[in-house]
């Protein structure tokens, strides 16, 4: 709840993790100087009233708001910002980067002005552009059910920082609190939406390069003669580019779409009527971050795409070379049978011979032993024995080879 008239004064940091932790000290010293409790450890919010001005702080993801408030209306409010409350040497040692900066001020309405839904009949609102914006074009609606005017230009003015100009018709001191907080949010939002542009456009050659070589990789593959290993050597280091711009900025082009969101929530909120002649904030606003924040919408689309586009030919030129291999698997396999059948014949043609030979050194032996016989005075003819014992010793042979067979095949089964 805010007393009118009053003048605020907003500033968004970009903090690291290291600044996060620095700027918790850097606030607890301002409390310490004016002797006021400073907030928790663990808190992301806090306000309080120190001598001619109010603080609001909030800790967001990642950046903090300071948000000023000081009462009264001087003359040139702009000039005699909230911020002049606040000690110059604690200002200057904020951590983080500047994001936002903007002052708003609330004035009551002139009360013997001619007030017109019609910017060219209505001599405030020329005054306002020519007072508070130096005749640049200014934006502005009735919010907040015509209980108040919005004015800006959305530009930074010569001392760094944009201005809102709210002219109160009859403003509530809730309902002032939640306009101004609406406004600093869409100011912050729509910068914090726009970081992504510069990347969307920075990696719009990236994509159209990384494009052409899929298309150069996919043509290749259709060729006979095509060096397929290449090709998925190449592939591979496209994707992995990819996934690498990709990881790289998903969270950038997310938060992007997030921030953008919350414009359109905030600008909803203030439940702008149309003052004829001029832009509403929230046409300003459609029209020129609307494209922007397509553009990085595209680029993330076109990068998930190209990603799956990459990742169809790996597949295909995969399927290419794994046919290739089962090809060549089997022709090796052939190639085996046929060696394997070659190596049963030469063994069946050595187990002939062998028998033969088993054959020819058992009959030996038999006929040794019957000239051994015949030596010693028996009746026996050692060639007749010899002869008679090959058939039979041939038969033993061949029975016994076919036992071994059977045995083999058993334990191999």
């Amino acid at each position: 709840m805010l007393e009118l008239p009053i003048r605020a004064s907003h500033l968004a940091l970009m903090l690291t993790s290291e600044e996060k932790l620095q700027e918790r000290e850097h606030l607890a010293q301002l409390c310490q100087r004016f002797g006021t409790q400073a907030p928790g450890k663990e808190a992301d919010h806090y306000s309080a009233q120190f001598d001619g001005f109010q603080i609001r702080w909030e800790q967001h993801g990642e950046f903090s708001t300071y948000t000023f408030y000081a009462q009264g209306n001087p003359e040139g409010p702009f000039t005699k910002p909230a911020l002049k409350c606040v000690p110059v040497d604690w200002l200057a040692m904020m951590p983080g980067q500047i994001m936002v900066a903007t002052h708003a001020v609330i004035i009551a309405a002139s009360p013997d002005a001619d007030i017109s839904d019609d910017a060219e009949s209505d001599p405030e609102i020329s005054n306002i552009a020519k007072s508070y914006f130096r005749n640049n074009p200014v934006v502005g609606s009735q919010v907040t059910g015509g209980a108040a005017r919005v004015f800006t230009d959305f530009r930074i003015h010569n001392d760094g920082f944009s201005r809102f100009l709210i002219v109160n018709r009859d403003l509530r001191p809730e309902q002032s609190g939640r306009l101004l907080h609406r406004l600093f949010e869409i100011e912050v939002y729509r910068i914090m939406a726009l970081l992504a542009f510069p990347i969307a456009r920075k990696l719009n050659p990236e994509l159209k390069k990384a494009d052409r070589q899929l298309y150069t990789i996919t043509s290749a593959m259709t060729l006979p003669d095509s060096n397929d290993g290449q090709l998925l050597d190449e592939l591979t280091t496209l994707a992995a580019a990819i996934e690498n711009h990709i990881s790289s900025n998903h969270f950038r082009f997310a938060a992007a779409d997030a921030y953008y969101h919350l414009v359109e929530q905030r600008v909803a909120d203030l439940r702008e009527v149309r003052i004829q002649g001029i832009q509403t904030l929230g046409e300003f606003i459609k029209r020129r971050l609307e494209p922007a924040m397509n553009t990085c919408r595209a680029t993330s689309t076109r990068f998930t795409l190209l990603s799956e586009r990459v990742g169809n030919a790996s597949q295909l030129l995969r399927t290419r070379v794994d046919i290739i291999i089962e090809r060549q698997n089997q022709g090796l396999l052939t190639s085996m049978a046929l060696r394997a059948k070659m190596q049963f014949r030469m063994q069946q043609t050595v187990e002939s011979i062998s028998i033969v030979a088993i054959t020819y050194y058992a009959a030996s032996l038999v006929g040794a032993i019957a000239h051994a016989l015949h030596e010693e005075g028996l009746p026996v003819n050692p060639a007749i024995a010899e002869g008679v014992a090959i058939p039979f010793i041939l038969v033993i042979i061949a029975l016994g080879f076919r036992r071994i067979h059977k045995a083999i095949a058993n334990t191999t089964a």
